[in-house]
């Protein structure tokens, strides 16, 4: 039996960290919880809210390392991926794409043109969403955290969960909840 059960982990921990982001003839990562979408914020929003999950989006680019570090070693980690395809509604923008995307305040740019708009300089970035968003609002106005660049995956996590927690509506800030629920070895 204690073979068995070292023998199930060590091929699970094998499984863990053999995970490999697969690139997309676009050269962006592609995950199972990343939702291909006509790029309308507010039917996206509806259609999250129609699963029970929170709109997020998440900001990439080809070639981009960070990109490459969350998605072989935070996105991987089985209770992120979990959280992000069970908890989340996740489309994803190319900051130098071409897709048309439609804000919540109805104007409709190219991905390249929307990101300028929106201020997003780096990626990743992770941009969250309320589950209501009043109209003629832009996404950033909307935006409940909007999170630049590469985490741990403890950061991560924690991040996802002060969203579903709703913690931006209550009066412990972010990095309070991450310090006070990060467990640092």
């Amino acid at each position: 039996m204690f073979r068995f059960l070292k023998l199930t982990i060590l091929i699970s921990f094998l499984a863990w960290t053999a995970h490999g982001a697969k690139l997309g003839e676009d050269g962006l990562y592609e995950e199972p919880w990343i939702t291909t979408t006509f790029m309308d914020l507010r039917e996206d929003l509806e259609e999250a809210s129609d699963n029970q999950k929170r709109l997020l989006i998440l900001f990439e680019q080809k070639g981009c390392g960070y990109c490459k570090r969350m998605h072989e070693k935070v996105y991987s980690v089985p209770e992120i991926a979990s959280k992000l395809q069970q908890d989340f509604f996740v489309i994803r923008i190319n900051i130098f794409g071409d897709l048309e995307v439609t804000d919540f305040d109805g104007q409709t740019l190219p991905e390249k043109e929307i990101v300028q708009k929106w201020g997003v300089m780096f990626t990743p970035t992770m941009m969250f969403f309320p589950k209501n968003v009043p109209v003629n609002l832009t996404a950033p106005k909307a935006a409940v955290v909007t999170m630049p660049g590469a985490f741990a995956k403890g950061t991560t996590n924690l991040l996802l969960d002060w969203v579903l927690l709703e913690g931006y509506n209550g009066d412990e800030h972010l990095q309070k909840f991450i310090a006070r629920n990060l467990n640092v070895d």
